[in-house]
């Protein structure tokens, strides 16, 4: 059905990589622990995983836990800036937040406090906290949620009360940031209103399916199933740059060599990874690792990567065949 490793690939085959997959990220979840410095999200199972995959035609092959809904955390980061590029422009947006990896863990004030007066990039919380103070008074969070619901091809898409809530409740580091970046003329005055906000949008709940969908927006340079355009070409290409050097924190540049994929992670235990024009991937696993990324996610995305040929660099995909032929 398509060419892998120099052989055909049936659907059973590419069932018993996902399976495979499975199994790997399956044997690692005991390494990780769920994030409790947000008591809610403490409460999630340390034992759930699912993995999902998204073809051209919205096609989903499914395994483990993908319906379980968990908030989407950090990975609504990609939306925000997406959305920040879309009404300001690259230049607008850059001028407040920086573009390169920041070498910190992802809520850090080292680089901002004593290195840099600009957030380094806009996947650690500083530059996001930048780019979402940008869209205030431009769009409201409903219409901002309308979107998640557009590209994740997820109607059901709500904001998580109770993670709100906790996180809220627990809001001391990005307060801190927050004002930092106050301080810095950075942010403007709406400081509590730009912390609500991000707040807002880091506790909708998606699942790993959700995920796979909005990998394939992206993927497909911002165009849903019916090519429909939600983003333009320029901004997914961006925003798909600064995924693959910045979405894993500071394990960033080993992940980009293992899976070269761009992937955003987020404390709730989800990924989202792009295989550009050939598939989307969303995964849960609310073990996290010592960066705050799915400790499965590593092991699942690199075998993906090497089994279906997707790996940024690699010239032969067996994908889109096997799709078409399935």
């Amino acid at each position: 059905m398509g060419i892998a490793n120099g052989k055909e690939i049936s659907t059973k085959q590419l069932c018993d990589i996902m399976e495979e997959a499975y199994r790997r990220g399956k044997a690692v979840l005991p390494q990780g622990k769920v994030a409790t410095y947000i008591p809610e999200l403490g409460k999630a199972d340390p034992g759930a995983l699912g993995i999902s995959l998204c073809a051209k035609d919205g096609w989903h092959f499914n395994i483990g836990d993908t319906n379980c809904r968990f908030t989407i955390q950090s990975i609504s980061k990609v939306i925000s800036l997406a959305l920040a590029l879309e009404l300001l422009g690259m230049d607008k947006v850059f001028e407040k937040v920086d573009m390169e990896p920041s070498g910190e863990a992802f809520n850090s004030l080292i680089d901002l406090d004593l290195i840099s007066n600009h957030p380094m990039n806009p996947m650690i919380n500083s530059g996001a906290i930048t780019v979402v103070n940008m869209l205030l008074g431009k769009m409201s969070f409903e219409e901002i949620q309308d979107v998640f619901r557009k590209v994740c091809e997820d109607p059901e898409i709500e904001s998580n009360e109770a993670v709100f809530r906790s996180e809220m409740q627990n809001l001391s580091r990005n307060r801190a940031i927050a004002y930092l970046l106050q301080s810095k003329g950075i942010l403007d005055d709406r400081v509590e209103e730009t912390l609500e906000l991000y707040t807002r949008l880091c506790s909708l709940e998606v699942t790993a399916v959700s995920l796979a969908s909005m990998g394939m927006t992206i993927a497909m340079d911002g165009k849903l199933g019916n090519s429909e355009s939600v983003f333009t070409g320029r901004t997914m290409e961006i925003c798909k740059t600064i995924m693959l050097t910045c979405g894993m924190y500071d394990r960033s540049g080993r992940f980009a060599v293992k899976v070269g994929l761009p992937t955003k992670s987020g404390v709730g235990g989800g990924l989202v990874s792009v295989a550009d024009n050939h598939v989307g991937i969303g995964i849960y696993g609310p073990a996290l690792d010592d960066k705050g990324n799915c400790v499965a996610g590593g092991p699942i995305l690199e075998y993906l990567s090497r089994e279906l040929q997707i790996h940024l660099f690699q010239k032969n995909t067996c994908v889109d065949r096997m799709m078409e032929q399935r």
